[in-house]
């Protein structure tokens, strides 16, 4: 009896790895090579294996594109509403505490000045992880007081879109930013100001189909979808069979949609070489940098959100 009840014994469980403990690895996406976080940052995120370029976030795509240091922001002071008291799943309302909480930003827009290799900018990035990117009332805002901003002070604008396309929680309002971003960038074109269009995965919708394809210059990251509607509901529509890489940089650029398509790791460069074209100003030469020191810009965008 001694030893049945020793082989019934339960064995003790193993201790459940506290919540505190970092993430260290990454799985790619495309390849599902397993990354180490630290060495994937160092290259901006581009699966070394593969070539993949994984999402980023508003702010960690500032590190990537902006001078180490010179960026301060300009967004954060508007905040959404919810005028048609819309409720789907859930109110809207809820959707939007839990997309702020997650991301620390009031909508899915960052804006800011900076510079590029030593060249002023002003610049509006698209942040993904709030709600898919989508373009609802304070997005519209946002880019189009970055493009006033930029007007006023003489300054090239660069636009990076990552989005779902228009808010249907805000309905026509959200449509209504197709218009009033498309006017607000026509400033620059009247001062002779560049206008730069970065397009990285996704940008579809009403962003595809306003401010993010009227730029001087477009530019895609490799692999990265663009379009309107999605392939999938485009297919459903025509009975077709689609081309295949329809819709992705590559092919775009092939059809004259994209002006290029520029690796991330070498934007921040190509972008400043471009600028300085088109300014016929150099870029000012300035030594590259030691790595990123995070707090730095983190304190800085906290600082002009307050």
């Amino acid at each position: 009896m001694a030893l049945d009840r020793f082989f019934r014994r339960r064995r003790p469980q193993q201790q459940q790895a506290t919540t505190d403990t970092p993430d260290l690895w990454t799985q790619c996406p495309a390849c599902k090579e397993g990354l180490y976080n630290r060495d994937l940052e160092a290259n901006a995120f581009v699966c070394p294996k593969c070539g993949h370029h994984l999402r980023l976030d508003a702010q960690r795509r500032v590190h990537v594109l902006i001078d180490h240091g010179s960026f301060r922001q300009l967004s954060g002071k508007v905040y959404p509403t919810d005028p048609l008291e819309f409720k789907d799943t859930e109110p809207y309302s809820a959707r939007l505490s839990r997309a702020q909480e997650k991301t620390g930003r009031p909508d899915a827009i960052l804006t800011g000045t900076g510079t590029i290799e030593g060249l002023p900018i002003t610049v509006a990035i698209m942040d993904f992880a709030f709600s898919g990117g989508s373009m609802g009332s304070v997005v519209g805002e946002e880019i189009s007081r970055a493009a006033e901003y930029a007007a006023q002070h003489g300054t090239p604008l660069i636009i990076v879109s990552a989005s779902g396309g228009a808010r249907m929680q805000e309905s026509a309002l959200s449509l209504m930013q197709m218009a009033k971003t498309t006017v607000a960038l026509e400033l620059l074109a009247e001062r002779g100001l560049p206008y730069i269009s970065v397009l990285s995965d996704p940008t579809t919708g009403g962003v595809t189909a306003s401010f993010a394809t009227i730029a001087d210059v477009i530019l895609a990251e490799p692999g990265a979808l663009i379009g309107f509607a999605g392939p999938r509901v485009i297919q459903q529509t025509i009975r077709q069979n689609l081309p295949e890489g329809f819709q992705r940089s590559e092919f775009l650029l092939e059809h004259g949609m994209v002006d290029d398509v520029v690796d991330r790791r070498e934007q921040r460069h190509y972008i400043a070489t471009l600028l300085g074209v088109l300014l016929r100003k150099p870029p000012v030469e300035k030594a590259p940098d030691k790595g990123t020191d995070k707090g730095t810009d983190a304190k800085d965008e906290a600082g002009a959100g307050a």
